[in-house]
C-alpha cells in the first residue's frame, strides 16, 4: 500500500479538549478497539481453518490410491477402511465417505468457487493463505497496540481533568461556604 493510500492520522492535544469531548473520544476509541479485536479473532480463526486444511491434506497419502496387491476380501476391506473419511456437510454434520483419488482434491477458493488441484498445489495454496493472514494479523496487532496506547493516554488525561474539575468544585463550594458564613455572623 502506498503512503498516499494510507489514511492520515492527525494528532490532537487532548489537554485542550473539554471533558465531554474527551468522553466521546474515549467511547469512539473503545468501539474501534472492540471492532479491531473482533476482526483479529476472525482472522485468527480463518488462519486456523487453513492450517487444518494443510494438516488434512497431509493425511492424504498416495499409498491409499488404487487396489494393487489386494487379492483377498479381508485385504480389500482393510484397504477401504483406510480410505474412509468424514465429509463435512455443515460445520457440525459429517457423513462417512471414501476417497476415489488421492492425487487430486477440490479446493474452496472462496465465494463459492471450487478448483480441482493436485494435493501439493492445494497445500501450497493454503500455505500462502496462512502466510497472507499472518501478515494481516501482524499489522492488525500493531494497530490494536497503538489504539490501546492511545486509550491509556486518553484515560490518564480524562482522570487528570476529572480530578481538576472536582478540585475546582470543592474550592468553589468552600468559597461559597466561607462567603455565606461571613455574612451570617455579621
Amino acid at each position: 500500500m502506498s503512503k498516499s493510500a494510507q489514511p492520515q492520522q492527525q494528532s490532537i492535544d487532548l489537554t485542550t479538549l473539554p471533558l465531554p469531548q474527551l468522553q466521546a473520544v474515549r467511547q469512539q476509541l473503545d468501539e474501534e478497539i472492540t471492532h479491531l479485536t473482533s476482526s483479529f479473532t476472525q482472522l485468527k480463526q480463518a488462519q486456523a481453518k487453513f492450517s487444518a486444511c494443510i494438516e488434512a491434506l497431509g493425511a492424504i497419502t498416495p499409498e491409499h490410491q488404487g487396489t494393487h496387491g489386494l487379492h483377498s476380501k479381508r485385504s480389500w476391506r482393510l484397504f477401504l477402511a483406510d480410505r474412509a473419511i468424514l465429509v463435512p456437510l455443515t460445520n457440525s454434520l459429517y457423513v462417512p465417505g471414501k476417497l476415489n483419488n488421492t492425487e487430486r482434491v477440490i479446493v474452496d477458493v472462496g465465494t463459492g468457487y471450487y478448483v480441482d488441484k493436485k494435493v501439493d498445489d492445494a497445500k501450497a495454496f493454503y500455505k500462502r493463505k496462512v502466510e497472507f493472514l499472518q501478515g494481516n494479523l501482524d499489522t492488525l496487532q500493531q494497530t490494536i497496540i497503538a489504539k490501546q496506547n492511545n486509550m491509556r493516554v486518553l484515560v490518564e488525561v480524562l482522570q487528570y481533568k476529572m480530578m481538576l474539575a472536582r478540585k475546582e468544585a470543592a474550592e468553589q463550594q468552600a468559597a461559597q461556604a466561607g462567603g455565606a458564613a461571613g455574612t451570617v455572623s455579621a
